[in-house]
C-alpha cells in the first residue's frame, strides 16, 4: 500500500511541476511578444535594432568582461588585417 501512496504522490507532484512549467512557458511567450513590440517601436523611431540588441547584450556584462571581449575582438581583427591603423585611430 505504501507503493501506491508514493506513486500517487509522485504523480501529483509531477503534474504540478508540469503545469507550472506550462504556465511559465506561456508567460515567456507573452513577454517575448512584448519585447518584440518594443523593438518594433524602437525601429519605428529610427533606432538600429541590431545595434540596440548589441547594446542590451553589453549592458548585461560586467565592465571587465566587456573589456576582455573587446580586447579579444581587437586581437582577432588585427590577426585578420582588419584592425584600424594608428593613424586612423588618431583622426
Amino acid at each position: 500500500m505504501a507503493d501506491k501512496t508514493t506513486t500517487h504522490f509522485a504523480h501529483g507532484q509531477l503534474k504540478a511541476i508540469v503545469e507550472r512549467i506550462e504556465r511559465l512557458e506561456e508567460e515567456k511567450k507573452t513577454i517575448a511578444a512584448d519585447i518584440k513590440e518594443v523593438y518594433a517601436e524602437a525601429k519605428g523611431t529610427g533606432f538600429d535594432i541590431k545595434i540596440l540588441r548589441k547594446v542590451i547584450s553589453l549592458r548585461k556584462k560586467e565592465p571587465t568582461e566587456r573589456q576582455e571581449e573587446e580586447a579579444l575582438i581587437d586581437v582577432y581583427l588585427a590577426a585578420l588585417g582588419m584592425a584600424p591603423s594608428v593613424a586612423e585611430e588618431a583622426a
